[in-house]
């Protein structure tokens, strides 16, 4: 008889994804973005601007790079990094350094935290990985405390005179190193297409201050392919 169970949500398909591609996660995010991945989450790190004796919550952290890289920018700070993939989780608590962070499964669209209970937000690639944005970045506006400020590192479709040889590259390039290095065609051919699928700056911001937040300001890296945006929650 044939099945009548639902296909699987974007989310368990994204949590699958990031699951198998544990292994090869950082290796891949170096020779994808030529080596400026970890320049760029120490960036989102120094722009979260946690105050002394504060609390930051990293989003979708992966691998801990940009967890990591805010504890060493606020040794006296307390960092929670969460994810909703484990076999992530397992590998950034491997890291050194990584026993003074708190790691801890969750999902973005339901954050396990009460309202007000961080001085920043930070996170890399989760938007582009998720149904609904607007409620997502609502939940972090809510965990943030008045004045706390989010920073987000995303990909961005390329514009401009180098559009289509970039659009090229990236359809061309990304799934062939998931081949070559991770022996997984497949899941980096969805990361080659969220990339080129999301959101411009502009829309982002748009949504952003739907939700409330202010004084935001964003800038593109790498060819225009990826964006650090940064507002603050009045």
């Amino acid at each position: 008889m044939p099945s009548h169970e639902p296909p699987p949500s974007k989310d368990q398909e994204v949590q699958r994804t990031f699951n198998k591609i544990t292994d090869y996660y950082d290796r891949m995010n170096r020779l994808m973005t030529l080596g400026r991945h970890a320049a760029w989450c120490r960036d989102v790190a120094a722009s979260a601007n946690v105050p002394s004796g504060g609390s930051m919550l990293d989003i979708a952290t992966g691998t801990g790079v940009i967890a990591l890289a805010a504890l060493e920018n606020y040794p006296d700070s307390s960092i929670h990094a969460v994810d909703f993939s484990e076999r992530m989780l397992t590998e950034a608590a491997r890291k050194p350094g990584a026993s003074a962070i708190t790691w801890q499964y969750a999902d973005a669209n339901d954050l396990p935290f009460g309202d007000g209970s961080f001085d920043a937000v930070t996170h890399g690639y989760l938007l582009r990985n998720v149904d609904d944005v607007e409620r997502v970045l609502e939940e972090q506006y809510r965990v943030l405390k008045p004045g706390g400020r989010v920073v987000i590192l995303e990909t961005c479709p390329p514009r401009g005179p180098l559009r289509h040889p970039v659009t090229l590259g990236v359809r061309v390039v990304i799934p062939l190193l998931g081949q070559l290095v991770a022996r997984d065609r497949e899941s980096y051919a969805y990361l080659q297409e969220s990339t080129l699928g999301f959101m411009t700056p502009k829309e982002v911001v748009a949504i952003l201050r739907r939700v409330g937040f202010t004084s935001v300001a964003w800038k593109k890296k790498f060819f225009g392919t990826h964006m650090i945006i940064s507002a603050r929650k009045q």
